[in-house]
């Protein structure tokens, strides 16, 4: 037995749900410890426990949508910057993709809590996911995520056999090592990047370190969610099916 760590840390790092989620579930009895309801907040248990949510809880969660969108440039992914708009306001019945399989009816309640899990900054186009559900934001940016998301990036500039090495294995940024990469020529002006990290601009930063200058940055694939035919400007839901 270990010593005892908070239940709501404790499912969060066991991908049940969010913290901020255990603890609302907590307070509505949804959850169980060892075949006991749990409804006190900062309850501490054994490392080791079996915790069950509640059927209801199990619902909520199947309620919550992820959607996956095609952002324009001139778009922000989360807080509004002046003069822009967040990509958010893309999620509209009318914007969603005719060829959406997924049989779910968009709803405006469904925008309650819609955030971005990652980032696609303003000039950049491409896969953005935005999830209600905080097992996904956590899969997808949480500190331990193992996530790639690939990346097409038109470049100016020489680039050498070592700077690309550098790319791949060996750049710094705000005083701390990045994790290894895989970057490699797609054609003459472009590279593919595939990274496991998303620091704040961090393909242009990285690109600035050897010589290049980004001119056009895509993400085409989040995991095993690739962009596909998703028209630009355009949505669809994540279907039940589909994992990153």
């Amino acid at each position: 037995m270990g010593d005892p760590v908070r239940l709501s840390k404790l499912m969060s790092e066991r991908g049940l749900c969010s913290r901020r989620e255990a603890d609302h579930y907590i307070e509505q009895g949804l959850v169980f410890v060892d075949g006991r309801r749990v409804t006190e907040l900062g309850t501490r248990v054994d490392p080791d426990c079996a915790i069950r949510l509640d059927a209801q809880a199990s619902a909520q969660q199947a309620e919550r949508v992820t959607v996956l969108l095609h952002k324009p440039v001139g778009y922000v992914s989360g807080q509004p910057e002046p003069g822009y708009e967040p990509a958010v306001v893309l999620i509209r019945a009318d914007t969603r993709w005719s060829a959406d399989r997924e049989p779910r009816r968009f709803d405006r309640s469904q925008l309650k809590g819609l955030a971005p899990a990652g980032r696609l900054d303003i000039d950049s186009t491409g896969l953005l996911v935005l999830t209600q559900d905080g097992r996904i934001a956590k899969q997808l940016i949480g500190e331990d995520s193992d996530v790639e998301k690939e990346y097409l990036v038109r470049v100016e500039g020489r680039l050498d056999d070592q700077g690309l090495a550098r790319l791949n294995h060996g750049l710094t940024l705000d005083g701390r090592k990045l994790r290894p990469a895989r970057v490699v020529w797609q054609n003459a002006d472009q590279l593919r990047f595939i990274l496991k990290e998303g620091r704040k601009r961090q393909i242009r930063r990285m690109c600035e370190l050897v010589g290049l200058r980004v001119v056009g940055l895509k993400r085409v694939r989040i995991g095993r969610m690739r962009l596909g035919e998703l028209p630009l400007g355009q949505w669809r839901f994540m279907r039940s099916d589909e994992r990153f």
